[in-house]
């Protein structure tokens, strides 16, 4: 990780994922920028990935991942955070799976799903009031999509964001400290898939995006809930010199991740023309914010 002091170095950033696979398709960008500025990046992880499915052709024949799923990803996972530049720490849970069926199975004894929120919290308030982060980001109300095990990483995010500063609760996991600002990523901004679409059709390209878009446009219109307008973007981070960084860890998770896949449809060089930005939603600050804004600690340096 870089030591520059081209920006404050004792910020601290920390994002609540719910598998590993996931910093890297979501935010990883701006983490690499803001870890390469000399912020200290932490990624939390909530489970151990061990319920993933191999994604990639190439690696179905793997014997690592097939014996030991969750010694395989624990591998990636340490190849993704070298790349990212970023510190990654496990909170311990069981991976949840992803239910599927008619009617839907129940969820695996155990998983991160069925925790009672206190006891699933209770590793990220531990972890909150070590690593010190003045801004955590995780996910929305659905998760960024509606996977059992992101639904509760946003519980618990939300949960240790607001508990972490007050020493009467979570007793015996350090002493206590307050974040200053709390983002939901937006990795599936429709705005952004948009601008990719149209970015491809202009230069004459397949575009993978017209379904996805097409869905998102019915499922608004059918007032499915949360709408997918519930938080708005309030803050864009132009990280588009880190989205070679971001593909490279991504690669990283090499069970999840097919290189010929849909997260390598659009060119960096693409991106960067046609969206140079993550986007997030700053849901809590204790401090005035002005919004829009181009950086998570605005107001803290």
């Amino acid at each position: 990780m870089s030591t520059s002091t081209s920006t404050t170095p004792q910020l601290r950033l920390l994002a609540v994922h719910a598998h590993p696979d996931d910093e890297s398709s979501k935010g990883a960008a701006t983490m690499a920028m803001y870890a390469a500025s000399g912020v200290d990046v932490m990624v939390a992880t909530c489970t151990d990935g061990s319920r993933g499915d191999i994604q990639n052709p190439a690696m179905e024949s793997a014997p690592h991942p097939k014996r030991d799923m969750a010694g395989a990803r624990r591998l990636e996972m340490d190849a993704a955070a070298a790349v990212l530049g970023v510190k990654q720490r496990w909170l311990g849970f069981v991976d949840s799976g992803l239910p599927e069926g008619e009617p839907m199975p129940p969820l695996p004894p155990g998983c991160f799903a069925l925790q009672p929120l206190q006891r699933a919290a209770a590793p990220l308030v531990r972890l909150v009031r070590t690593f010190k982060p003045h801004v955590i980001v995780s996910y929305d109300e659905n998760g960024g999509y509606p996977h059992p095990d992101h639904v509760m990483a946003h519980k618990v995010a939300v949960e240790a964001f607001h508990a972490a500063g007050d020493p009467t609760r979570y007793p015996g996991t350090g002493e206590s400290w307050a974040p200053s600002k709390l983002y939901y990523d937006r990795a599936f901004s429709p705005e952004r898939f948009r601008a990719l679409h149209f970015a491809l059709e202009e230069a004459g390209l397949q575009s993978p995006y017209a379904e996805r878009l097409a869905a998102w446009l019915e499922a608004d219109a059918e007032g499915h809930t949360p709408p997918r307008n519930a938080n708005p973007t309030t803050t864009q981070v132009e990280c588009g010199d880190f989205f070679e960084a971001r593909d490279d860890a991504l690669r990283a998770h090499q069970t999840q991740i097919d290189p010929l896949g849909f997260f390598f449809a659009v060119s960096p060089d693409m991106q960067r023309k046609a969206w140079p930005w993550e986007d997030y939603t700053l849901i809590h600050s204790s401090i005035p914010p002005e919004l829009p804004e181009k950086d998570l600690f605005a107001g803290l340096r």
